[in-house]
């Protein structure tokens, strides 16, 4: 588990008032100094990151804020970050100074009500503050004698609030080949390809089929055809890296149903049917729309990258227009996008499912399309209909927007 990357652990952000004790309560409960604590108000200045294995929920990230209500001169800019967490935290743990609850805890509460977010509380300082709501946990993180009751209580609440996604493990493809039946996954080695090594979304969903107890055979585009000549009977489902899905597609018997990587991430990440319905608005872009192109990594360019180069050449090839392309990576993402007539982000392998749904949410409600690099490079090179047939309700939502 302690490889598990971050977009497949359970992010929980710690919020409160400045001084509250956020981070001497994340020390306590990871049982490191992972967060430098103070008396002083605004000790936490940006977002703290730690990953801990928490039996028996598995993997998390715990995600350490800034308080509200830092009257420090930069305090603006570290509660926009603090604020940003809101877009990643599965749960939202308040952090309390004693049971108090004041304005800053109100907008906490609020917000998190808005995103459907849980929200425990925890009344730290109960050693001076006492606390007779017995609605959250009492605590004083000063305690280290007293770290496992307080993990043991606060996993209860966790088990309690946990989101389901999170208590039964996602699968990537496991469910769409039965078990003992051959898989091949197609990998072609280019530029982007680290070398000695395949990237992330290949490596998770290799473990997948081996998790599902699957045959997985993985081969290089020019290895394919063969690869089908030698198998006894044909494969349960095929699978390939979207630069090369129109290969694989005139490759593919019509009746071995075949799929990207990206797309299966877009099941697993985000809202599959609404990133197929966003794909519509690329026949309807014109001259000057703005396209917003997000990445959730900050690998450095290569010389014919996905989404810097491919992806904007295969769009102005396909509408015959004259777009602008903006790009974001990593957590960045605009704040403004009612500008776009198009958002077209990654498969999301960085990004917690959490993180994905947001940003589609957001991207509804500025009423701007969404879709994926998986879908949108599949429509653009015309096998869309063909690659969504192992997803009934991404084939079905396909089908109703043609029409």
């Amino acid at each position: 588990m302690q490889t598990t990357p971050k977009s497949l652990r359970l992010h929980i952000a710690l919020m409160g008032r400045v001084n509250s004790g956020k981070s001497s309560f994340l020390n306590l409960v990871s049982g490191q100094d992972v967060s430098i604590t103070s008396g002083a108000a605004g000790t936490t200045t940006d977002v703290v990151e730690k990953t801990q294995e928490l039996l028996p929920l598995g993997p998390v990230v715990w995600l350490d804020t800034a308080g509200f209500g830092d009257m420090t001169e930069l305090s603006g800019k570290r509660l926009e970050k603090t604020k940003a967490v809101f877009d990643r935290a599965d749960i939202v743990l308040l952090v309390c100074e004693g049971s108090q609850i004041g304005d800053y805890e109100q907008n906490i509460i609020a917000e998190a009500e808005k995103r459907k977010l849980p929200l425990i509380k925890i009344y730290n300082k109960a050693d001076v503050c006492p606390v007779a709501d017995a609605e959250g946990i009492a605590v004083s993180s000063v305690d280290k004698s007293s770290r496992d009751e307080v993990l043991s209580r606060l996993k209860a609440e966790l088990i309690k609030v946990c989101p389901e996604e999170f208590i039964d493990t996602p699968t990537v493809f496991g469910d769409l080949a039965p078990r003992r039946s051959s898989v091949v996954m197609i990998v072609p080695i280019d530029f982007e390809a680290p070398k000695g090594r395949i990237i992330l979304p290949q490596v998770q969903a290799i473990r997948d089929g081996l998790d599902n107890s699957q045959i997985v055979t993985v081969v290089k585009e020019s290895e394919y055809p063969d690869a089908l000549a030698n198998m006894k009977n044909p494969p349960a489902l095929v699978i390939c890296d979207s630069q090369v899905v129109d290969f694989m597609v005139a490759n593919t018997p019509a009746g071995i149903p075949c799929t990207t990587f990206s797309i299966l991430f877009a099941r697993l990440k985000g809202d599959i049917v609404r990133l197929v319905e966003g794909a519509a608005a690329i026949s309807k872009l014109k001259d000057g729309d703005k396209v917003l192109i997000a990445e959730s990594c900050t690998h450095h360019a290569v010389e014919d990258d996905i989404g810097r180069v491919k992806i904007p050449r295969w769009l102005a090839q396909k509408t015959g227009k004259k777009l602008i392309i903006d790009h974001a990576a990593g957590l960045d993402f605009p704040a403004d996008l009612a500008q776009y007539k198009l958002v077209v982000q990654c498969g999301g392998c960085m990004h917690n499912r959490r993180t994905m749904l947001s940003r589609i949410n957001r991207c509804e409600q500025a009423g701007v399309p969404i879709t994926n690099y998986g879908v949108c490079i599949s429509e653009l090179k015309g096998v869309l209909e063909r690659v969504l047939t192992p997803i009934p309700q991404a084939l079905e939502a396909y089908r109703r927007i043609k029409k």
